[in-house]
């Protein structure tokens, strides 16, 4: 029972995803069938469990923590899979989605998520990152007609599968260093050999890194971004630059914080110039960009910079306040994604600036909710961002890391220009033209609402939250 416990929020999405299938196997053709309210139930059923085992520290099978640190990206990442389904619910016939085949990898892309931030073995993290990154390749060119998707899909593959070898191979020369790809073993080991670490060390601390990078869209390990989201149907775009980094996030904590605390003078100086140089390159191309979803790819390269940061402070302030950046983050970004998903139309699906001109005119509602959500990504007060971004860059001087900090602040205030791009687009744009949106139904409004209000909600009485992502990082670290 207790090893069941421990994995029920990961057993009630999967049994979720099954039920999905199933329905899609048993539906007549051209019957229409709310396969996606099944979505929501399992992901519903994941937090109520989530939430039942918050403090009790439960342990599956040896490999699975369900501790609060783990319970909390596991509640993050399964409200961006609601919000997910509820955006997908008139865009997925919309532009001719298998709905069967998206709602069930969507889930067992979940899974896998839930199942990286929950890991305390290096092997089980990887399954766990090749359950969520199959299904995510797959969801990238689920649109089979759509050549762009196609080539995006491909892509992404071609580039995960190095880094999953690259992930690979390190956890190879982690078994050398410590006989175990357990993570205790692994911190046994290597503080053990602390004062002289030999070669297989850092070559297993280098090749985990550079895996990681890649997940988390961090530069130099970036280049697939772009390429992807703009290829990929809009609201997978949502759901991966969100759930994708919030578990790469998550198992980054815990492996890095726990097995490779006793190396962190080391590891520190190496990520402290890959976070600079993506938040620099993040926010500088992202400036130079015309289309919205390429726009948003670079922001979201930026904003693992600003991640980075959060890990390389690492004090109390600093790792909780990693935890609060990913919720804060993952309802802006995916509320955002959400509104250029209602917008776009099976013909016009590239997300152009242009295709934003006179939004207000057309759908005041839409435009005030994306302006809502790009100023919290910007940074404003009293959205979530702004309390995310000052936590962070609080941390990262608290802890001596000035230099980060100020690039952190100055890039920071650069990305306001293309995310005000968009606000200027939509409400003072010469060109008033209303713009043709397509009809979008209640359930689309209502998570749309939802986010809106999450987005208020964090950044004018965020203390619940970092009350809560400071009890859960305390568990583990």
């Amino acid at each position: 029972m207790d090893n069941l416990q421990a994995i029920m929020p990961m057993l009630i999405v999967t049994l979720a995803a099954m039920a999905t299938m199933l329905a899609e196997a048993f539906r007549r053709k051209d019957e229409r069938m709310p396969i996606g309210g099944l979505g929501v139930i399992g992901l519903v059923g994941a937090i109520a469990a989530a939430g039942l085992l918050w403090d009790r520290n439960a342990v599956g099978f040896g490999v699975i923590q369900a501790d609060n640190f783990s319970l909390f990206v596991t509640v993050v990442v399964a409200v961006i899979g609601l919000f997910t389904i509820m955006f997908s619910s008139e865009v997925v016939e919309r532009e001719g989605i298998p709905s069967g085949e998206y709602y069930t990898l969507t889930l067992f892309s979940v899974v896998g998520m839930m199942m990286m931030a929950s890991a305390t073995d290096l092997l089980v993290i990887f399954i766990a990152l090749e359950i969520m990154s199959i299904a995510v390749y797959v969801l990238t060119g689920i649109k089979r007609t759509d050549a762009a998707g196609t080539e995006a899909s491909f892509k992404y593959f071609l580039l995960g599968s190095f880094s999953s070898a690259f992930f690979l191979y390190g956890i190879a020369f982690s078994y050398a260093v410590s006989g175990s790809t357990r993570l205790d073993a692994l911190s046994t080991a290597i503080a053990q050999s602390a004062s002289a670490p030999g070669p297989m060390v850092w070559l297993a601390m280098g090749l985990l890194l550079v895996g990681f990078a890649f997940k988390v869209s961090a530069v130099p390990f970036h280049m697939w971004t772009p390429d992807a989201y703009e290829g990929a149907p809009t609201v997978v775009t949502g759901f991966m630059s969100t759930g994708v980094k919030a578990a790469a996030v998550a198992a980054f904590l815990r492996v890095f914080l726990s097995a490779f605390e006793p190396l962190r003078g080391d590891w520190t100086q190496l990520l402290t110039w890959i976070a600079m140089l993506t938040m620099v390159v993040g926010t500088v191309v992202g400036v130079a960009q015309t289309n919205v979803k390429r726009m948003l790819a670079y922001s979201s390269i930026a904003h693992a910079g600003y991640l980075l940061a959060g890990i390389i402070a690492a004090s109390a302030i600093g790792k909780s306040a990693v935890l609060f950046y990913l919720a804060s983050y993952a309802v802006a970004n995916v509320g955002a994604f959400g509104v250029i998903a209602f917008i776009a139309t099976r013909e016009r699906n590239t997300g152009e600036l242009t295709d934003f001109t006179g939004l207000w005119y057309a759908k005041p509602m839409l435009a005030v909710l994306m302006a809502v959500f790009l100023l919290s990504l910007g940074g404003f007060p009293p959205m979530a961002g702004f309390i995310a971004k000052w936590y962070i860059f609080a941390a990262a001087v608290n802890e001596g890391f000035y230099t980060l900090a100020i690039v952190g602040v100055l890039t920071s205030v650069v990305s306001v220009f293309f995310y005000l791009r968009i606000v200027v687009m939509m409400f003072m744009s010469s060109n008033k033209a209303e713009l043709e949106v397509p009809p979008f139904g209640i359930v689309g409004t209502l998570g749309l609402a939802l986010a809106a209000i999450a987005t208020f909600y964090l950044g004018i009485l965020p203390t619940r939250l970092i009350d809560l992502a400071t009890q859960s990082i305390s568990t583990i670290f």
